[in-house]
């Protein structure tokens, strides 16, 4: 056997050993792991750890389970105080379209309200000269009408001549112009049929939340009678210090934290360009991404924006899917010489299909990610033989 021979041996050896080490990268923290699992476990014969499952890597690729390492990096998160508010177009000031004595209050405090839906009425003066104005406009094209039919038929007779007949039809046109525009003022108004009262119509629908009007009271025209705010159409604003408002931007996840502890995604929509006068901060308004029920204007909130490309590199952030809840607890699988063993972890805020770990987890241990929910069904399998 010449040198050549042997360079080309050692070559093939150094690189399976290579090969090895990348096939079974997690042997420091599988004996880690194991190690702590038995740890305590003194003479007799060794019982399986509690929360291991047995798989070989034939058994792995055929249930198709991931595998990623543990590394640091996690979406940097600021935490901010919120106030729900309605958006501009999501809220309505209803007022008395002109002076008069409140006559009928169709809703109250808490009504829902369609768009267009009359809520109260209105006895007015106003109301009087509009539907007199229609009556005036109605007799005057009537009027105009007979008149131009009795210049149509004289011109037909040729007892009249042609500039009388379009005299008659321009006279008509006009009137009927004015008659339109009676009709459209009455209905904007909402002038009732006995032309006494005007209506009073909610622009959009919701709900109400504010109803000062008064039965059988003098309003002025421009007082306000009543405020709707649509529920499902709410926006978030949030004050951003002055050292912070240039770290977030249009686009930017946020997550709302609700009193019961309920976390509800949400999106930075706008940042104000410069701060207020007074508070010396910005404004940054985030839209929801669903509605919340029983969310109000006025409510305060917490809420945990993430700037963009902000990466927080001492936290370690795994995939969502990599989380599984075993007995009420979190808990990660993590590769091990055997298989993969169940290890608790406490986690932080979720985003973007990752979840922050505060503890229970290394930096180099290899986990199962997609489909670890089938080392969860075994284990809770494995639990039920034994409970029989």
């Amino acid at each position: 056997m010449n040198r050549r021979t042997l360079a080309i041996i050692a070559g093939i050896a150094i690189l399976a050993a290579a090969l090895l080490m990348l096939l079974w990268p997690d042997s420091e923290a599988a004996t880690q792991v194991e190690g702590e699992a038995h740890a305590g476990e003194e003479g007799g014969e060794a019982e399986q750890p509690e929360g291991l499952v047995l798989l070989n890597e034939e058994q792995i690729r055929t249930a198709e389970i991931e595998l990623a390492t543990v590394r640091t990096g996690a979406a940097v998160e600021l935490v901010f105080p919120a106030t729900v508010a309605a958006s501009p177009t999501a809220s309505a000031r209803i007022d008395a379209r002109a002076s008069g004595v409140v006559r009928s209050i169709g809703k109250t405090l808490g009504d829902y309200v369609r768009q267009g839906e009359t809520v109260a009425r209105i006895e007015s003066a106003d109301a009087s000269a509009l539907a007199s104005q229609l009556s005036a406009a109605r007799a005057r094209v009537t009027e105009l009408s007979s008149a131009y039919e009795r210049e149509r038929r004289l011109f037909e007779e040729n007892v009249t001549a042609r500039q009388d007949l379009e005299a008659a039809r321009a006279n008509l046109d006009v009137a009927r112009s004015e008659l339109n525009r009676a009709q459209a003022a009455v209905a904007a108004a909402g002038v009732s049929g006995d032309g006494r009262s005007l209506a009073v119509t909610s622009p959009l629908a919701g709900r109400v939340t504010a109803a000062p009007i008064v039965l059988g009271s003098f309003v002025d025209a421009g007082e306000e009678l009543y405020r709707v705010v649509n529920p499902n159409a709410l926006q978030v604003e949030v004050a951003l210090p002055s050292d912070d408002a240039s770290r977030i931007q249009p686009g930017d996840e946020a997550a709302l934290i609700i009193g019961d502890g309920r976390e509800v995604g949400a999106r930075v929509r706008s940042v104000t360009p410069s701060l207020d006068p007074e508070s010396r901060s910005a404004t940054a308004v985030l839209s929801l991404t669903r509605p919340i029920p029983g969310l109000q204007p006025g409510a305060f909130l917490q809420a945990r924006i993430r700037p963009s490309g902000e990466v927080d590199r001492d936290r370690i952030a795994v995939p969502e899917d990599a989380v599984q809840v075993l007995e009420g607890r979190d808990v990660v699988f993590v590769r091990t010489q055997r298989g993969f063993q169940a290890r608790e972890v406490e986690t932080g805020s979720r985003t973007s299909g990752m979840v922050t770990i505060i503890s229970g987890l290394q930096t180099g241990w290899r986990i199962a990610t997609d489909n670890a929910f089938l080392l969860k069904a075994e284990l809770e399998k494995e639990g039920a033989s034994h409970g029989h």
